[in-house]
């Protein structure tokens, strides 16, 4: 079951507290304070895992508490610090205040962490009081309290090309040649619920597509879950427009392409600065009025670029799979560069 928004609380650990105690020693009837402090609370930290690609574990396990920390004693000695809770989650979590809507942070590679609450500091013992005017102090300190709030996370795949298209454009099917991933495929609109990513090889490289369930009119304001489905493409370096492109739909491949590409300048115009190209599906079933010459002037009127593919044939998919690999390489290159010039 894919699971992409969770709420949970979490509690880091409190501090412990300063310890009172004064030097018990033979012939030293009067031995100075020597209350330790107390150990810090554990912090709790989310930790990016790349064997985990969805939230479903949180769903059923909402309270993660870390450790306190223990009081300090005699001796000056200071109280053990609590340990550290790490929360398992996919990369490209991020985490927000659900109750103020302040925006934590995020974890996008394997490994990444953040830090989502802060443990208490330890209480100070007797001894940290000590001074002139007070050579026997009987006073610490309690241990801070470590913070606790709801966290409201949300997971955006993080995929290089981002597959787009109505219902039952072939978007499954495409995804399934191309690469080893087997998402779900029948005749049949929404076959697909959830987004599914697949590693696509090409000439000893490779990238991660992602097919995103059907996109229907009015998506971006949440028609057909839209919202949940296309805040997936957020991360995605490139866009590939599916359209059905056999002429046997009832469908004008045209009008199909200028919806989604308008739902998605709706969502989030920026998407649609990011490279795009269209792959005109299901060229072996073509009836006897063929789209394709109108769909291909339309593109060309966008400036965008068209691949005639089938994945039912292999028609054009090596030609596809290069195209994409050129666009989401120079993507990285571009983003290497920008890290380059800016390194805050």
């Amino acid at each position: 079951m894919f699971v992409d928004q969770v709420k949970i609380l979490v509690k880091a650990g409190d501090g412990g507290n300063g310890c009172v105690s004064f030097r018990r020693e033979a012939h030293v009837p009067r031995g100075g304070p020597d209350g330790g402090v107390g150990g810090r609370g554990g912090d709790i930290l989310l930790l990016a895992v790349s064997h985990q690609n969805t939230l479903l574990p949180l769903r059923f396990h909402t309270e993660h508490r870390a450790e306190r920390g223990s009081h300090g004693g005699p001796g000056n000695r200071t109280g053990a610090e609590g340990g550290t809770l790490f929360v398992n989650v996919p990369p490209g979590t991020s985490a927000r205040d659900d109750q103020t809507g302040e925006v934590l942070g995020e974890v996008l590679q394997e490994g990444n962490r953040l830090l989502v609450a802060r443990g208490g500091r330890g209480g100070r013992g007797n001894r940290s009081f000590l001074s002139n005017r007070n050579r026997a102090p009987r006073e610490a300190e309690p241990g801070g309290k470590g913070e606790e709030r709801w966290l409201r996370l949300d997971l955006r795949l993080i995929a290089d090309v981002g597959l787009l298209g109505l219902p039952n454009a072939g978007k499954s099917t495409l995804l399934s040649r191309i690469s080893e991933a087997r998402p779900k495929v029948a005749d049949y609109p929404f076959t697909t619920l959830t987004p599914v990513l697949g590693v696509v090889e090409a000439d000893g490289r490779s990238f991660v597509a992602a097919d995103i369930p059907g996109i229907i009119e009015g998506a971006h304001a949440g028609a057909g879950l839209g919202l949940q489905f296309l805040r997936h493409v957020e991360r995605t370096r490139a866009l590939l427009h599916v359209v059905d492109a056999s002429g046997t739909s009832g469908r004008d491949p045209v009008a199909d392409l200028r919806l989604v590409r308008e739902e998605v300048r709706r969502f989030a115009p920026a998407l649609l600065e990011r490279p795009e190209l269209v792959a005109a599906s299901k060229r072996d079933a073509v009836g006897p009025d063929d789209p394709l010459p109108a769909l291909e002037a339309a593109v060309r009127s966008e400036g965008l670029e068209l691949v005639p593919i089938s994945a039912v044939t292999g028609e054009g998919l090596l030609t596809l799979k290069r195209r994409l690999l050129t666009l989401v390489a120079a993507s990285r290159a571009a983003a290497a560069t920008e890290t380059a010039e800016d390194p805050a």
